[in-house]
């Protein structure tokens, strides 16, 4: 490529960029100076702070020494998600993924500008965190901009490996863990917790011409994307949503192993996700699998009683410690 192509390449992908900022939340670009690390991780404790999800709440529980470094990397997945859900548009979703990929890199190399990479630079330092789970996870919300179907569960397993399997890594070893048997118990939980999330926002999914329900499984039941489309249930759909929800609760049992594996404290919180995920499952289940009509939630109550427990749990550990 001339110099002429080179500057009208970087004149388009700036112009993507400047597009696709101008949709987020203003606290999303550069700021002007580099934070200190203090103010970086204030700014990782607030975003957490400000969406309720497994991956906070379960934050929480676990010892203060290890929150700024959960919140730090709480971060980093969020806007990373957000750079590639709340844009509208996939050109400009790759354009900022790809400037959130050069961050990484950058922060790799001891080169830190945005507050999350100031702070996630500390907790990659103190918990020698490699870059390839921070990576992985690019390589799924890029994908989501491309890929709108999947064949098989094989395929959808392919898609969690980057989605969902490197959060598990990232916390075992934020937590000291690097065994490698531990990570391949997380995957099970991981990908349970992906699938789950999957099935209860087909609906939702759909408006993102997005439908992670595999092909292959949609036609042995006879389910139709029409069908998703006019949010039509029938039996076919309830026999479709009976068997991967059943898929899943399979997954998060094999995972379960995990939890006699790590210390205590962490399995607390470990079983907090799990729970949460299977919660999510019930939900389906107890509105007859019919995720087209609205989307399944647990309720407030059942939130509570589940907070209760890892609490409980968490009294329990310090104690035998």
């Amino acid at each position: 490529m001339n110099a002429s192509g080179l500057r009208e390449t970087e004149t388009t992908v700036d112009a993507l960029l400047l597009a696709g900022w101008q949709k987020l939340p203003a606290q999303y670009r550069l700021p002007q100076r580099i934070p200190t690390l203090a103010e970086a991780q204030a700014f990782c404790r607030q975003l957490a702070e400000s969406h309720y999800e497994n991956f906070h709440v379960a934050t929480w529980f676990l010892p203060k020494r290890l929150r700024p470094h959960f919140q730090s990397i709480y971060a980093y997945c969020r806007i990373a998600d957000d750079l590639g859900d709340e844009v509208g548009d996939a050109q400009q979703s790759l354009a900022l993924l790809n400037f959130w990929d050069r961050e990484l890199d950058a922060c790799y190399r001891g080169e830190v500008h945005h507050p999350v990479f100031v702070a996630l630079a500390e907790t990659i330092r103190v918990c020698n965190i490699p870059k390839q789970p921070f990576s992985d996870l690019l390589v799924a919300f890029r994908q989501d901009q491309t890929v709108t179907r999947y064949r098989s569960m094989e395929d959808v397993f392919a898609y969690c490996r980057y989605s969902a399997n490197p959060v598990g890594r990232l916390v075992l070893y934020a937590c000291g863990y690097r065994d490698e048997e531990l990570f391949a118990l997380s995957n099970y939980t991981c990908t349970a917790l992906q699938l789950a999330n999957f099935w209860q926002d087909v609906r939702e999914d759909h408006r993102r011409n997005r439908i992670y329900l595999p092909q292959e499984d949609m036609q042995r039941y006879g389910v139709t994307e029409q069908q998703i489309q006019d949010r039509r249930f029938s039996p076919e759909f309830r026999a479709l949503m009976k068997h991967e929800v059943a898929f899943a609760q399979d997954l998060f049992r094999q995972g379960m192993p995990l939890l006699g594996r790590v210390d205590k404290e962490l399995a607390v919180d470990l079983a907090l996700f799990s729970r949460g995920g299977q919660e999510i499952l019930r939900a389906i289940a107890r509105q007859d699998y019919d995720v087209l009509r609205s989307r399944p939630v647990i309720s407030k109550p059942r939130k509570a009683v589940l907070l209760l427990r890892a609490l409980a749990g968490k009294l329990v550990a310090r104690q035998a410690a």
